[in-house]
């Protein structure tokens, strides 16, 4: 019996090793039925990629000329983008190498960019620029291409986008009643449209300022419209008899109204406009000026001299008025910003007049206008 149990159970450890054999060859069998897949898979792949080869076109050639010209820059830097950085100016350039890219695109695959007809110019111009970035978003910098008339004189002015021309323009006006004008007791008065009265005593010269001035402007353009009336009273030569400003209303305006204005900077531009309308006389076409004035005459220090100065060359201007405080300003521009100014520094409004008026002392340099 014990011998009979022994082989029953040699047998059954048989048949088990036996079993497992064929688990083993069955798995063999599956391993080398999916490596049998993985190579048909690899030979499709090999397919696709020889196809997308035979149908890929050929590269597009990169047309003759085809570039970005340096008065174009010049342009983009003056007419679009004027802040401190560059980021504007680089996405004016990205977006005209992006238009530039799809031109040479369409002109590789049809021979025609548009239906213009087939381009010939590659190279991006001045004259050609608005075609690509739009109408420029800066317009000149001069109001009065040629000479100012009468009345009318260039400031400077500070910005955040290196500097700006200011012009102060000065016109008469036929005067209102006195008593529309006047105060409770004939003083300093204001009616309803803004006019200011000039003086005690009913006196009929008047100011009236218009052009978004700030309250430091308006303290300002008062005190430059008083001072102006002295002025022309006592240190003119020839003009003692000259009633003007105290006889007639006179309009002192600040273009480009929607764009607020402040600051006391201006002083010696409109004393010297009111000047010139009271004189009928123009200003040198050439000069441009910054400056506060006191009641006395004194032309006081501001700031912002590197801007305004870098505004100058830009609208053409040569002969520049700067109060005698900022010389040390002055000096510490670099060289390529001064070459070629005509600078004076002014310590009363004599040093203004004498250059404005071209009646300089101690200069054999006159200005027939």
């Amino acid at each position: 019996m014990r011998e009979a149990g022994l082989a029953e159970e040699e047998e059954k450890k048989k048949d088990e090793g036996e079993g497992a054999e064929k688990e083993k060859e069955d798995e063999e069998k599956k391993m080398d039925q999916g490596g049998g897949g993985e190579e048909a898979g690899t030979g499709e792949g090999e397919t696709t990629t020889s196809v997308a080869a035979k149908t890929e076109r050929p590269p597009i050639a990169v047309p003759e000329g085809l570039g970005i010209d340096s008065s174009a820059i010049y342009a983009l830097v003056r007419w679009y983008c004027r802040e401190a950085g560059v980021r504007q100016l680089a996405q004016r350039l990205e977006r005209i190498c992006r238009r530039l890219a799809l031109d040479v695109v369409r002109f590789g695959e049809t021979g025609d960019v548009s239906t213009k007809g087939a381009k010939t110019n590659w190279l991006v111009t001045e004259e050609s620029l608005e075609g690509f970035v739009g109408k420029p978003v800066f317009t000149s910098d001069r109001l009065y291409e040629d000479k100012t008339p009468p009345g009318v004189v260039m400031g400077l002015a500070w910005t955040a986008m290196g500097g700006s021309s200011l012009y102060i323009e000065c016109q008469s006006v036929p005067s209102a009643p006195k008593k529309q004008l006047l105060g409770d007791e004939g003083g300093m008065g204001e009616n309803s449209d803004g006019v200011q009265a000039g003086g005690a005593g009913g006196a009929a010269g008047r100011l009236m300022t218009t052009g978004q001035m700030g309250d430091v402007m308006q303290e300002s353009s008062r005190i430059a419209y008083s001072f102006a009336r002295s002025y022309l009273a006592k240190h003119v030569s020839g003009q003692a008899e000259n009633a003007f400003l105290a006889e007639e209303t006179v309009h002192l305006h600040v273009p480009e109204g929607a764009t607020p204005k402040d600051g006391p900077s201006a002083g010696v531009t409109m004393v010297t406009a009111m000047l010139s309308l009271a004189m009928d006389r123009p200003v040198r076409p050439d000069v441009a000026m910054t400056g506060e004035v006191s009641l006395t005459g004194k032309v006081l220090p501001v700031g912002g001299i590197k801007e305004k100065v870098i505004a100058a060359r830009r609208a053409g201007i040569v002969c520049l008025v700067l109060p005698v405080g900022c010389r040390r300003d002055y000096e510490e521009l670099p060289d390529y910003l001064r070459e070629g100014l005509e600078v004076h520094f002014a310590s009363t409004y004599d040093d203004v007049y004498a250059v404005a008026f071209c009646e300089e002392p101690n200069s054999p340099f006159t200005f027939d206008l």
